[in-house]
């Protein structure tokens, strides 16, 4: 019976990883506006938060929030923050020595496939750029109609 509370939260465990392999990037309408979500509805990056989960390559579609200053140190990267349809909020960190800095503002929509890496703020995308070495994909960022890798 003593074994009883750990094998629940081994299921739980379980099934919040599962989640994060499971839940679809939720779709957004013709005019790039995202519907309600259904009730419980979360997204991928939610789930890999909510499961702790590091190096898991997402798609993710947002509205940047904030536009943060420059990290400088060592290579550099933009950074503002992205909120999802469900209000989970990641801070990109996309490497602007390796790729060109994308044009956004607060409001403006993205679309953003990046490597991500759990923090206790909601967690970090960044490979968002071509890979120079060519060993990888990398990824990119989807500004109004144009590819920024």
């Amino acid at each position: 019976m003593s074994r009883l509370p750990g094998a629940r939260r081994l299921a739980a465990r379980l099934l919040l990883l599962a989640l994060a392999f499971a839940v679809p990037l939720h779709p957004a309408d013709a005019a790039g506006r995202f519907p309600a979500p259904a009730a419980g509805e979360i997204s991928r990056a939610r789930a890999l938060f909510e499961a702790r989960r590091s190096r898991v390559w997402l798609t993710a579609r947002g509205e940047v929030v904030r536009i943060l200053g420059d990290d400088l140190k060592g290579t550099r990267h933009q950074r503002f923050i992205v909120r999802l349809f469900d209000g989970h909020t990641l801070l990109v960190a996309h490497n602007i020595d390796v790729a060109p800095r994308v044009p956004v503002e607060a409001g403006h929509e993205v679309v953003i496939h990046g490597l991500y890496e759990w923090n206790r703020k909601g967690g970090v995308l960044h490979w968002t750029h071509r890979d120079p070495a060519g060993r990888r994909t990398g990824g990119w960022i989807r500004h109004f109609g144009e590819t920024y890798r």
